[in-house]
């Protein structure tokens, strides 16, 4: 699990893929954190994506890091109304405090689970992590 945080908090910016309807999304976030043995992503309640991962649960996480190699991540998010986990969050984004706030009702972190991640390269055969 370690691993696959890491990677992804070294990257910056992955891309998050969920599903409306038949439809792919796909877009750019920023938030990865390390919680009560879990990782954790975050967004509003207000928009789409928070709506499209209680519709559907599965997601698919991508990103590139500066050397080259990449991660897919396959997973399920799983809504976490812990106030806790949404401060932990924020105290690790607190950029993100202009806009959110633990509790507003706003605020949704998500847990994910049953994740299989492989990072990859041109050159290595692919590692794959399952938790």
């Amino acid at each position: 699990m370690n691993e696959v945080y890491e990677f992804l908090k070294m990257c910056g910016c992955y891309f998050l893929a969920t599903t409306e309807g038949d439809q792919p999304r796909v877009r750019p976030f920023g938030t990865i954190d390390l919680f009560d043995g879990r990782i954790y992503i975050q967004t509003g309640k207000v928009k789409a994506v928070a709506e499209q991962m209680k519709t559907n649960h599965k997601v698919e996480i991508s990103a590139m890091a500066q050397d080259g190699r990449w991660i897919r991540v396959a997973a399920e998010a799983v809504l976490d109304n812990n106030i806790e986990a949404q401060e932990h969050m924020l105290e690790a984004y607190p950029n993100l405090k202009a806009m959110y706030k633990p509790g507003d009702g706003n605020t949704e972190v998500y847990y994910l689970k049953n994740i299989t991640a492989q990072i990859c390269s041109f050159t290595d055969a692919p590692k794959t992590i399952k938790f």
